[in-house]
């Protein structure tokens, strides 16, 4: 019996994760699996109406989970950064989330090239440092003081910047930073994900030529891990890369990322193997509570129409399934929605005519026809 805490957030958030259960469920009357799901309300609806983002009850409440189930967050009530701070980021942060990881496969016929190429890229961003770490603020007439914390499992950091400009004016700051223990337990998660596919290369990202004090210690700490796990790698800019993914997608398997370019790269990525739709993402704690997700998010407008692609977010049941020892399980879940695909059943964003539901259910139709 797995546990399975559902978060199905805002928008369209509850409508995916309604298929994504139905899926797994499907599962649970074919084969040898259970599950127990527990819904939480933690959304903008709540922080609307008490002011509550992620509490610290809801913390606890959640790690007496095996895994979390996500839908998306956002709404366009709420001022960005809010929501995606306080409750994103604080679950990645809380239980120590440390690798995402985004599969990006071609889904033909949906791919978004013009030429035809086949390809199937694994793109890995560390989670939890980088410019994504949540340290910043804004100072006025060019002078004052930021009192900054970093606090993770690995450490907690406080960092105080004391501003003294000779103009006049309002400032901001966003600080980046990155720790040698982090980065290393992320190459190393890396290395061993490469091994499990027989790929012995490793594209590295970053920007190193520009922000050469964050990304040369990473650099440094990738060229020891490669040189001593006998793998190849290469570095590459985040700005050629783009251009990369798009011109040939075929030359890369194995991509690792810092945390803001891996979140950028991998909204290009997925529209390129057959668009948001079809992009699952997986929040890792290899030794703890793990969170999957869609990669898109809220879609508000589209609330209520039964009309969004649940793809992504059955994926993402499906990469679940593999962290939790269940990659049988998860290989049926991605076999039934190519079977649904090769049927002629797919949504609007792909061209086709089916509903919301209408997506689960064929895929639902083809995990029944497994057994």
């Amino acid at each position: 019996m797995f546990k399975v805490a559902v978060l199905p957030g805002d928008g369209i958030g509850p409508e995916v994760v309604a298929e994504g259960i139905k899926v797994l469920n499907a599962l649970s009357e074919n084969y040898s699996v259970k599950f127990d799901f527990k819904e939480f309300d933690i959304n903008a609806e709540r922080y609307l109406r008490t002011g509550e983002l992620v509490t610290a009850n809801d913390m606890d409440q959640l790690r007496k989970f095996d895994t979390i189930f996500l839908g998306a967050i956002g709404d366009d009530r709420v001022k960005p950064g809010v929501l995606e701070k306080g409750i994103l980021l604080a679950l990645r942060f809380g239980f120590d989330q440390y690798i995402n990881h985004r599969p990006a496969p071609l889904w033909k016929p949906f791919g978004r090239l013009k030429r035809d190429v086949d390809f199937n890229i694994d793109v890995f961003r560390e989670n939890t440092e980088d410019y994504y770490i949540g340290a910043g603020g804004r100072i006025s007439n060019g002078k004052g003081v930021l009192d900054l914390r970093v606090k993770r499992e690995l450490y907690d950091m406080r960092v105080r910047l004391d501003a003294n400009a000779d103009a006049a004016d309002d400032y901001a700051f966003e600080i980046g930073m990155m720790s040698r223990k982090n980065i290393e337990r992320f190459a190393d998660f890396v290395i061993n994900s490469a091994n499990d596919i027989g790929e012995n290369y490793i594209t590295v990202i970053d920007k190193a030529n520009v922000c050469s004090n964050i990304y040369s210690l990473w650099r440094e700490i990738w060229t020891d891990k490669c040189r001593r796990a006998g793998k190849e790698l290469g570095f590459m800019y985040v700005d050629a890369m783009t251009m990369a993914l798009v011109k040939n997608p075929d030359k890369f398997r194995v991509i690792a990322t810092p945390n803001m370019f891996g979140d950028i790269i991998t909204d290009l990525l997925a529209e390129v193997t057959g668009g948001l739709g079809l992009a699952p993402g997986g929040n890792i704690n290899p030794k703890g509570i793990s969170m999957f997700e869609p990669v898109h998010g809220s879609a508000p407008k589209y609330k209520g129409m039964d009309r969004i692609n649940p793809v992504a977010t059955i994926l993402a049941a499906k990469m679940m399934l593999d962290n939790l020892g269940r990659r049988d399980l998860g290989q049926v879940v991605f076999d039934g929605v190519r079977e649904a695909f090769d049927k002629g059943v797919y949504t609007q964003d792909l061209g086709g005519k089916a509903k919301t539901h209408e997506m689960g259910d064929a895929v639902v139709a083809a995990i029944h026809r497994t057994k």
